[in-house]
């Protein structure tokens, strides 16, 4: 079976970017020369999706099917869901409570669906 490289060099990329996101700060900004944000909140968040889209693609890329499917959905929604619980819990977000609310909803929402495929998926190949 052949592989598509293509596949992998942009697993490579969006694993690469997520990263770049995920660490995101002002040198960062001031190394790349690229606008600066008033808050790393939505860069984290895009870094964990790209991040997330990286794990995907080599999931994908290794076994070979046809779109990302489970384990791509998965590695997406817990690369999300994560990074949001970090800000949530670790990070000083003033917001007001519907907002944490919302965002934590989203977080057991992300999360909660992974779980659940990761249970099905393994019930799956019993």
């Amino acid at each position: 079976m052949r592989r598509p490289i293509l596949l992998l060099i942009d697993a490579i990329i969006n694993l690469l970017l997520g990263i770049l996101l995920l660490i995101y700060s002002d040198s960062i900004i001031l190394f790349l020369g690229v606008p600066n944000s008033n808050s790393s909140f939505y860069p984290n968040i895009l870094g964990a999706v790209l991040f997330g889209i990286g794990i995907a693609l080599i999931f994908q890329y290794f076994r070979g099917s046809e779109g990302l499917g489970f384990y791509g959905a998965i590695a997406i929604n817990i690369s999300g869901g994560i990074v949001l619980a970090f800000w949530l819990l670790f990070r000083n977000l003033v917001l007001p409570l519907r907002g944490f609310i919302f965002l934590w909803i989203l977080v057991i929402a992300l999360v909660g669906i992974s779980s659940l495929e990761l249970i099905y998926r393994g019930k799956q190949n019993i």
